[in-house]
């Protein structure tokens, strides 16, 4: 496999083109940033503590029946993923009030949600990713009828699995976010399941592992990532 030009590069992440137009690398870079970007660092062991704990968590939803743009690890920091059209809008699953949802609706930070609550955002820094719905999403063709309801119902599927993934190893997933693209005319999760994109918290001690210690100036954050994925069983 050749890698070849960089075709994007994100905040955390690049991807590179192949010499196969259906497959791309993504690279997992150790820069961290938060509140769109003004608050920027670079984390030692960041890079390949999330790309493995992305394969990890990939092949496990893969390994369920969900259709993910993951193929194979391919190093440290870089993983073989489908090329995919990439639909401009985050699927986000709260369990779990914390963070804007508690800012924007005035509800007590570390209320049990029940039934979870699912939102759309538009993937657009500039405008902070506001939230949107199926409305938006239909009349400015960001995705189709079809390819939301597809959205809606893999992400409650990867919530009951990775929800009792985490349970099981003593962690609550309070919330996250998830993206999809289009393969060749299928579904398929994309971009990347990490700390980097989710909430847990130590079911006993609510102990945050996951982003909020960044953005909250906690400190050992990758010390964190690395809690979780030993509990889980991702090699590192």
């Amino acid at each position: 496999m050749e890698k070849r030009q960089e075709l994007y590069a994100g905040k955390a992440k690049s991807v590179y083109l192949t010499d196969d137009e259906d497959l791309v690398i993504l690279s997992f870079r150790d820069d961290t940033s938060a509140f769109d970007g003004e608050k920027v660092e670079q984390l030692s062991r960041k890079g390949e503590v999330n790309n493995k704990f992305n394969a990890f968590i990939m092949e496990y939803l893969q390994q369920a029946g969900i259709p993910t743009h993951f193929e194979k690890l391919l190093n440290a920091n870089e993983a073989l993923v489908k090329n995919m059209e990439m639909m401009p809008v985050e699927c986000v699953i709260r369990n779990v009030a914390a963070g804007s949802l508690c800012r924007r609706l005035g509800v007590e930070d570390g209320m049990e949600l029940n039934p979870p609550l699912f939102e759309f955002f538009l993937k657009n820094d500039a405008l902070h990713d506001p939230m949107i719905n199926e409305y938006h999403i239909e009349t400015f063709g960001w995705a189709s009828a079809e390819s939301v309801a597809k959205m809606k119902e893999l992400t409650f599927k990867i919530n009951d699995l990775l929800s009792k993934l985490f349970a099981d190893a003593g962690m609550i997933l309070v919330d996250y976010k998830l993206e999809f693209g289009l393969f060749k005319g299928e579904v398929v999760l994309g971009d990347e399941f990490s700390p980097d994109g989710c909430r847990l918290w130590d079911a006993e001690t609510r102990k945050k592992l996951d982003k909020d210690r960044f953005r909250q100036g906690l400190g050992g954050v990758i010390e964190a990532y690395e809690e979780v994925a030993k509990r889980i069983g991702v090699p590192l």
